[in-house]
């Protein structure tokens, strides 16, 4: 069986990409099967420098705040701030630790020195505000959602004042507090003040919308992006907190199908400027159905990848990555009847691999699934290879 999939290997380089797929799309998807491992985030670095350098892509999105991450971009466009804080700020989930984070931001910063604005290369987050257990209160993007408009349209055309908001909003622990998220009746999603306030954030996106003639004139790209940013991510947060006070079964199937809505529409936005690499968990990627368990509960929904794939058609590729062990969290060499251990058994330490060819190549009936000894990683599902463009496998992650 090795040798039946020797011709399907390349190198993970940008050249075996473009080879690989018949054009470049305008959003090139690079999953991971498990978060925390800096051998991942290096080849995903070294792969978006050649899409820079040999391919034009100008342009990273990364499973992390949306909001956040305009510190991340305001650095490496114009190097405002020190690159610890950047760091520190700029990055949720732990993730501003990464060594390979961190060289992605310097690298980026050095690239754009004494470049025009056209030639830069832009950071992005593209998650929603949110974390496991909780989700952030919607006031910085509402109250900068409102301060945009304000500052551009007649007065008496605003649906409430900036002292209205912040009576709505109350106190932002309202809206974290983390239990709500395993019970409805914790959460501020519902109440009289938030639900003012999801019709305010539509009245304010409206508002906007309609007056996108005049904002063109009066505003920069940027600037119209960053006001499009805050209204999705105002509208998208007062949703999820509604949601997160549901008492019904459905609850925790919905807000994972939000949270990727949200993901989906910022990706949507960022391609409208340019090809971009997104970088995130396979499950927030992939094209199938995502699936899971969450407190005992199994859970399917569409992901960001599935919504964006549906939109984009073959401006969409989506590279699932794969791999063989991670000693130091238990997951040992991989069975040789699985998918993994067919790759294992390749000599490359990582390669990239045509999915519908391995597919073909495997023939009827498929491996066996691998099963995964450790919760923190998801192994490919045989069943799906060729609902991805190529497979890229690592055979070992070391600790770092």
């Amino acid at each position: 069986m090795v040798t039946d999939i020797k011709d399907t290997v390349r190198a993970v380089e940008a050249a075996a990409v473009r080879e690989l797929l018949p054009a470049l799309p305008r959003l090139l998807a690079l999953g991971e099967p498990t978060h925390g491992e800096d051998t991942l985030l290096d080849l995903r670095n070294d792969l978006f420098r050649q899409l820079v350098e040999q391919e034009g892509y100008r342009t990273i999105a990364v499973e992390s705040d949306c909001l956040a991450g305009l510190l991340v971009d305001d650095h490496v466009t114009s190097g405002t701030g020190a690159l610890d804080e950047v760091m520190e700020r700029g990055f949720s989930h732990g993730w501003g630790t990464s060594a390979a984070n961190r060289e992605l931001v310097r690298w980026m910063r050095a690239h754009n020195e004494g470049r025009p604005a056209s030639e830069q290369v832009r950071f992005a987050g593209f998650d929603g505000p949110l974390e496991i257990a909780a989700a952030a209160s919607p006031r910085q993007s509402l109250t900068a959602l409102h301060g945009h408009v304000a500052a551009r349209v007649d007065p008496d055309l605003l649906p409430c004042t900036a002292e209205t908001l912040d009576r709505l909003l109350g106190a932002d622990d309202r809206w974290t507090e983390p239990a709500a998220m395993t019970d409805p009746a914790r959460s501020v999603g519902r109440s009289a003040q938030a639900r003012e306030l999801r019709l305010l954030a539509d009245d304010l996106v409206a508002l906007s919308d309609m007056q996108t003639p005049h904002l063109i004139a009066a505003d920069s790209r940027d600037e119209r992006d960053r006001a499009r940013l805050y209204g999705r991510t105002a509208t998208g947060l007062l949703r999820y907190h509604y949601w997160m006070a549901d008492p019904s079964p459905s609850r925790l199937n919905r807000l994972v199908g939000l949270r990727d809505l949200m993901m989906a529409g910022n990706l949507l936005a960022l391609v409208e400027r340019g090809p971009v690499l997104v970088h995130a968990h396979n499950s927030h990627l992939q094209r199938e159905r995502s699936s899971m368990r969450m407190g005992g509960m199994p859970l399917e929904w569409w992901s960001a990848g599935a919504i964006v794939s549906a939109h984009l058609g073959r401006e969409y590729a989506f590279l699932a990555t794969a791999l063989g062990t991670i000693r130091h969290q238990g997951v040992d060499t991989p069975p040789p009847d699985t998918v993994e251990g067919l790759l294992y058994a390749l000599p490359q330490d990582r390669c990239l691999v045509d999915a519908a060819r391995l597919d073909d190549a495997l023939g009827d009936p498929l491996p066996a699934p691998r099963v995964s000894t450790w919760f923190g990683y998801a192994p490919l599902d045989p069943a799906h290879l060729a609902d991805s463009d190529g497979i890229v496998f690592v055979k070992d992650v070391p600790r770092r």
